[in-house]
């Protein structure tokens, strides 16, 4: 970035701690701890939490119109506790995922899994007539009833794969989402729990894009 263009984003002040950040660190932006931003930047700690809030804020995506094969799951997030694991677990958040094979993703934190919870989460994302490939929760079975191609991949016989039935997808997601949250941020609270996905699946969703990913970043917030 020349020096006049540096100093016309300097006056914008939701841009330059971005700016600050981008100094030798093109491709860290974000995706580091709020202390070492703190430290890097010369900003309090309050300030370097809140521009990391505002900016996965503004990174939250509206996917909509998925079609083809859509692989759905959902997932649970939260520190170890006691108890059962998985489904049924107490005092985790519970995220609903969709993933366009060959396309976008959409991570949302749902309240439960109970048919009309996941059902609305569908329709207002993928296209009817779609095929749907998830695992063997009861709660998928009314797919059919709402216009979609169910097919169902029985997880727990132990089987994974089955032709081009499988939720291999949207798993590889949740995969990248917790190691991430365990290697850089350690724990992360409910409350702020969509922020992060949104900042997971808008780098998820813009992998291969030409356009530089912190080049991606500055647009949303210039055009907030």
């Amino acid at each position: 970035m020349k020096p006049k263009q540096l100093k016309r984003w300097e006056g914008h002040t939701k841009c330059y701690p971005l700016l600050i950040l981008s100094r030798g660190k093109w491709r860290k932006v974000i995706l580091i701890g709020v202390k070492q931003i703190e430290r890097e930047t010369g900003v309090t700690y309050k300030t370097a939490w809140r521009m990391c809030h505002q900016i996965r804020r503004l990174l939250g995506e509206n996917i909509s119109n998925m079609s083809g094969d859509v692989e759905a799951d959902e997932t649970y997030v939260g520190g170890k506790k006691h108890g059962k694991r998985g489904r049924g677990a107490t005092g985790k958040s519970i995220v609903g995922g969709l993933a366009q094979r060959k396309g976008k993703l959409a991570a949302i934190r749902i309240p439960n899994v109970k048919a009309a919870t996941l059902m609305r989460f569908i329709r207002e994302r993928v296209l009817p007539k779609s095929t749907i490939h998830t695992d063997d929760l009861p709660s998928y079975n009314r797919l059919i009833f709402c216009g979609y191609r169910h097919k169902r991949i029985h997880h727990n016989h132990g089987t994974y794969v089955v032709g081009d039935i499988h939720t291999n997808t949207v798993d590889g997601f949740w995969s990248l989402f917790k190691r991430g949250v365990n290697g850089v941020y350690h724990a992360i609270s409910s409350k702020y729990l969509q922020r992060y996905l949104n900042e997971y699946v808008f780098r998820y969703n813009h992998r291969n894009d030409e356009i530089p990913m912190f080049k991606s970043f500055l647009g949303r917030i210039w055009t907030a």
